[in-house]
């Protein structure tokens, strides 16, 4: 970033175990001096999405803190500021994470640093490119994901793009009103589901509204 925005750092506790962020300071920043995220379609109102911590990241990084990876490959989807793939990191996990926001990169690797831990593999995709390096994983994760109904589609298609044949993707809506779209679309991939509600959120402020929609096959 060449013009600097406001940020924050927290601590969010895992039991024993503490992933430290550094985060824009608010949903009010923006800093886009040479229109790289403009050129991308992402507007001033858009920009700052990716930089804080919401609600269905950490009922995803919860549920991956309880998950047996039993030396999976895993792609985190749309990692914003990357709490599972950080989480998952920690604990030597294989996974792979990816954004289309130009300055998830650079924030990524302050957390990591800012962890003690390694590198973490990272490739800014869109779903629609065809032409990504990222192959093909055991494990697909996500979280509020789905903002308008053209991302359904595009989803399941970069979903089914990069699972091996033997799956299990997990995302994480918070009541957006498409998850029963994006079964449909993840159902003609031949995946089975489930859609259920987590459990022990004493970790969020309000009450959660969304579900984990599981697939797998």
């Amino acid at each position: 970033m060449i013009n600097p925005v406001r940020i924050s750092y927290q601590t969010v506790e895992f039991g024993e175990l503490d992933i430290h962020l550094c985060t824009l300071r608010d949903k009010q920043q923006f800093s886009d001096p040479d229109d790289t995220a403009k050129n991308l379609g992402i507007s001033s109102a858009l920009w700052p999405i990716f930089g804080v911590i919401w609600p269905s990241s950490l009922v995803l990084a919860h549920y991956m803190d309880e998950y047996e990876t039993h030396k999976k490959r895993i792609l985190e989807i749309g990692c914003g500021m990357a709490l599972s793939s950080l989480l998952l990191n920690k604990k030597h996990v294989d996974i792979t994470a990816t954004d289309y926001h130009p300055e998830v990169a650079t924030f990524l690797t302050r957390n990591t640093l800012l962890n003690n831990d390694q590198k973490i593999d990272f490739e800014r995709v869109d779903w629609a490119d065809k032409s990504d390096q990222l192959g093909l994983f055991d494990v697909i994760i996500g979280s509020d994901l789905l903002y308008e109904d053209q991302h359904i589609v595009l989803l399941a298609n970069f979903i089914e793009k990069h699972a091996n044949t033997h799956c299990e993707v997990i995302l994480v809506d918070p009541g957006r009103g498409r998850k029963n779209k994006i079964t449909k679309a993840m159902t003609e991939f031949g995946f089975e589901h489930t859609h259920t509600k987590p459990i022990d959120t004493d970790y969020l402020i309000d009450d959660f509204k969304g579900h984990i929609l599981k697939f797998w096959r």
